[in-house]
């Protein structure tokens, strides 16, 4: 297989192909990047000397570039990881998530028939399905209801994929998790800040009141869901994954607190997020069923895991 993994040097994307790298060492991959400021290629320093691996900087919005490599490589499969992803920034300002996360999903399915690619994968979030009000799980087939507008972005490119399918005939499919963690992610994000903030001596902020709910997928466990996906799945068929791990951010920031060592008066709460969602359900059921899927990694070993490989960043003052 020769893949193209778009976004790959950042969280996701660099441990889904350390993850492919180790697992078929007869595959070839070639990882597009943009470098904003959530890709590094320290992320993928394990990689650079495999001879199946090269890097590619560049814009998944840049039609004529994208095409270039299209022709160039002769891709069989492209994994589509490259997304404008963090919820407040999109609340800030939308412009850049509508570009990235539909328009260059836009062309990459017109790449892809143009240039025979033979699976479309799209990697999407439970977010579409929107606020969680009753404990019936969200399935692949719930309506999708976004409340922000990145959920709303990823909305919109999961229904462009699926009319790829029913228009053109594209092999694609689509998986929908929760949120994920490990090695690799921004500190924006809550997990890795509070673990920042809490090694450093700084607070751990906390929105509201801290009750918000989210579930936690190791990222490990992610890819090699999108593994089974892409080698597996259905053409045309989508695939929520998810960790059955429910967290309230409170019980989050406690967690950070007690395996760090700090007391629990660095947590402070701060003005909620606006339209900020309780929490996200989905069932997992179909990928579990289909396709043998499970998790691999309960939540204790990889937080621990998590904030040991925090831990050595900021001992060689990486972040």
């Amino acid at each position: 297989m020769k893949l193209l993994v778009t976004g790959g040097a950042g969280f996701i994307g660099s441990n889904f192909i350390l993850y492919m790298l180790d697992r078929y060492p007869c595959d070839r991959i070639v990882c597009l990047d943009k470098l904003t400021y959530a890709g590094n290629l320290f992320y993928l320093e394990k990689a650079k000397n495999n001879p199946n691996f090269s890097f590619v900087k560049g814009d998944i919005c840049d039609k004529s570039f994208v095409k270039q490599l299209f022709a160039k490589e002769k891709f069989d499969t492209v994994v589509n990881f490259a997304a404008q992803s963090h919820v407040d920034r999109s609340i800030a300002s939308s412009a850049d998530f509508i570009h990235t996360n539909v328009y260059g999903v836009s062309l990459l399915l017109d790449t892809c028939l143009e240039y025979g690619v033979t699976r479309f994968h799209q990697i999407s979030t439970d977010e579409v399905y929107g606020e969680s009000l009753t404990d019936i799980p969200f399935t692949e087939s719930s309506p999708l209801d976004p409340g922000n507008p990145y959920s709303a972005s990823k909305a919109a490119a999961d229904m462009l994929v699926m009319s790829y399918f029913r228009t053109h005939g594209l092999n694609v499919t689509i998986t929908r998790s929760t949120n994920n963690y490990g090695p690799h992610q921004h500190t924006e994000k809550l997990i890795p800040r509070l673990i920042t903030n809490a090694l450093s001596g700084g607070t751990l902020p906390i929105y509201g009141d801290g009750s918000n709910i989210r579930d936690w997928l190791y990222v490990t466990d992610h890819c090699a869901a999108v593994d089974a996906v892409v080698r597996k799945g259905k053409a045309g068929e989508i695939y929520n994954v998810c960790a059955r791990n429910e967290r309230t951010n409170l019980e989050i920031a406690r967690l950070v607190c007690k395996t760090v060592g700090v007391g629990e008066g660095q947590i402070v709460f701060t003005p909620d997020r606006k339209g900020h969602d309780k929490r996200y359900f989905v069932s997992d059921a179909k990928i579990r069923t289909q396709l043998g899927w499970k998790t691999q990694t309960n939540f204790e070993t990889g937080f621990s895991s998590t904030v040991k490989w925090y831990k050595g960043l900021l001992k060689e003052k990486t972040l």
